[in-house]
């Protein structure tokens, strides 16, 4: 591209505003959203997913010229155009590619001859060739490859991480042609210091970020599984893990929760792939069922301890400490603490849920409960230490709990000396 690059970034989520901000740092930038509100929010200066600081943000638009829009005319201009919204999958675990389609509507309504669309947003080798850019060709009335061009990046976006933000993680790039491909990859390292890794296709580079979090899912679920063998030997796991990570080789995963918008979601994504391929997997799903009934299980656990102490259990009180799908972040986004509620409400218990980041709201709305920012003052039967926020280390964990009670660990950051059980 002889042109001065005008970037257009579609979706201001996780991945998109953080992409956004950066890339306003080098070139002339409009980030698109359909949401007012987060636009309106952005511009007055504020990222409610804490995911660039207010100083940042501030800085990009008063200072580069960075503006939010839900306005398509606003975004007509551009010639690099960046798809960042999410890719879920429905309440059969299918791949849902609405928002994709919808994202493509929009570039395909502004998109002219030589320009070039990108994708981030995480698919199975084939989306972006086969499903996506066949709407932009429709609505713009262009020929893919002749009239404008295509490339994918995949986000490798970690939320509620400070140290390994956008620009600190090596970026894939790809294009549809080798020249475009040369393209993207020099946009994208103007701005990556830890640099690109140039794919020689879309496909390669759509299955290498749908495998990143497979094989970190897998390697998960494998530990959870040895979690409920030594749980049923009496022996702890953080102990058998530590031991056995003094191996060279080892590797450090531990067992817990899997929700957020990847690790739990992406397999799936691979895994229909593969069986419209007419091949099976196995390991794959196998681990997602594994992760999948963590919740649950984690719920019978406590009820077993609370009956071994004596404690009574219908219309009991427990307290469950964290409801984000991670430490440290707002983002309850398939978060699986939801599975561990459900699983006990089936008991008839009286359930609290405590964490300092969630949006009460949001809970509400997505999963139909009631989250309090504030600690809670009772006297509980039982505490579930669910999620690692940092706000937790200063809570005295005795203080919320009767006399006779029942502590489980989910994340292993409780004082040893003071749990009933953990993962």
């Amino acid at each position: 591209m002889e042109k001065e690059i005008k970037i257009a970034v579609i979706g201001l989520g996780y991945v998109g505003l953080p992409l956004a901000r950066l890339f306003s740092t080098k070139y002339k930038t409009v980030g698109f959203d359909m949401s007012q509100r987060r636009v309106d929010a952005l511009m007055s200066g504020h990222d409610a997913t804490l995911e660039v600081a207010d100083d940042l943000l501030q800085d990009a638009i008063n200072n580069h010229g960075f503006k939010c829009t839900t306005n398509i005319e606003d975004i007509r201009e551009c010639n690099f155009y960046v798809v960042a919204v999410p890719t879920p999958v429905d309440e059969n675990n299918n791949p849902d590619l609405t928002p994709l389609y919808g994202a493509s509507t929009t570039v395909g309504k502004v998109i002219s001859k030589g320009d070039i669309v990108v994708y981030e947003s995480t698919v199975y080798p084939g989306v972006t060739e086969d499903e996506c850019l066949p709407v932009v060709e429709k609505v713009s009335g262009l020929k893919f490859n002749e009239d404008f061009y295509a490339g994918y990046s995949p986000e490798r976006i970690n939320p509620g991480d400070k140290l390994h933000t956008v620009e600190k993680i090596k970026k894939v790039t790809s294009g549809s042609t080798p020249e475009i491909g040369k393209i993207v990859d020099d946009v994208y390292s103007s701005v990556i210091i830890a640099g690109t890794h140039l794919a020689p296709t879309i496909k390669v580079a759509e299955a290498a970020k749908v495998i990143e979090n497979s094989q970190r899912d897998i390697n998960i679920a494998f530990v959870n599984e040895l979690s409920k063998i030594f749980t049923k030997m009496g022996i702890d796991t953080l102990d058998v893990l530590e031991a056995a990570g003094t191996k060279w080789n080892f590797l450090p995963f531990r067992p817990g929760l899997v929700g957020g918008h990847c690790i739990g979601v992406d397999p799936y994504y691979l895994a229909q792939c593969a069986q419209r391929y007419g091949y099976n997997p196995e390991i794959i799903l196998a681990g997602r069922r594994m992760n999948d009934g963590m919740g649950a299980y984690v719920a019978n656990e406590v009820i077993k301890l609370m009956l071994k102490k004596g404690i009574q259990v219908l219309n009991s009180e427990i307290v469950i400490l964290g409801f984000t799908f991670k430490e440290n972040c707002p983002d309850v986004r398939n978060t699986k603490v939801i599975d561990i509620y459900k699983a006990l409400k089936e008991y008839n218990l009286n359930i609290t849920v405590y964490d300092p980041w969630a949006n009460p709201a949001i809970a509400e709305y997505e999963y139909g409960i009631k989250v309090t920012n504030e600690l809670p003052k009772g006297k509980y039967d039982a505490a579930i230490a669910a999620v690692a926020h940092k706000e937790f280390e200063n809570v005295d964990i005795l203080s919320l709990l009767k006399d006779s009670h029942v502590i489980y660990d989910v994340k292993g950051t409780v004082d040893k000396s003071l749990i009933d059980g953990r993962l």
